[in-house]
């Protein structure tokens, strides 16, 4: 098993050791097995294919219903799959620092003008920055204390706020690469237009010459 796990997280791995069923005669089976059960929405894995398949010669000990296709209904049902032992969505989404675990200080919504809250959260900063040096410059608490130390609180507060900072720059990626797009697509728009009117000034005096 852990030979298998290594396998899948190779980047370049094996293809899956089953696909050595995926023969002619086997593929040859399923089709008279589901020709024979009639329903094309029977399950397979639990109809007793060896008593439906008894005419037939070297029927796998497996279930043949291994053969079939992906289920896209179900992939779609489900919202992701799994391939060489990863999970990718269906629908790629960026996930929220929340989804991650972590304090989100800011609205989910990306709809939602998060200027206010980061500027908030940029003040929090400067305020914890100055609360975690007089925390340093603070007498150290004495052998018997219990207590957390307040430098050590501050320093915990300063590191969830740099996250949400973080993850909020993160959000605003597809923003800046639109953003980048179109600033390309104007310099490549006015270049041609600079090339147009270079050669429209060239034509009169090409002509002249003429």
């Amino acid at each position: 098993m852990d030979e298998e796990e290594t396998d899948l997280r190779n980047p370049f791995p094996s293809p899956p050791s089953h696909y050595n069923n995926y023969t002619l005669h086997n593929l040859k089976l399923l089709a008279l097995l589901k020709e024979r059960v009639g329903d094309q929405n029977a399950d397979l894995a639990i109809v007793d294919q060896h008593d439906l398949l008894s005419d037939q010669t070297n029927v796998p000990t497996w279930s043949l219903s291994q053969l079939e296709k992906p289920r896209v209904d179900w992939v779609l049902e489900d919202g992701h799959y799994s391939v060489f032992g990863d999970t990718w969505h269906v629908k790629e989404t960026i996930p929220s620092l929340a989804e991650f675990g972590g304090h989100q200080l800011y609205p989910p919504d990306p709809s939602t003008d998060r200027r206010p809250a980061l500027l908030a959260i940029l003040r929090s900063i400067l305020v914890t920055y100055s609360n975690l040096t007089d925390a340093i410059l603070a007498p150290p608490p004495t052998p018997s204390s219990s207590a957390q130390p307040e430098w050590q609180r501050q320093l915990e507060w300063i590191t969830i706020l740099a996250q949400n900072l973080m993850a909020a720059a993160n959000d605003l990626r597809p923003v800046q690469a639109r953003g980048n797009l179109e600033l390309m697509m104007q310099r490549q728009l006015e270049l041609r237009r600079e090339e147009t009117k270079n050669i429209h000034s060239c034509v009169p005096h090409s002509t002249i010459l003429m």
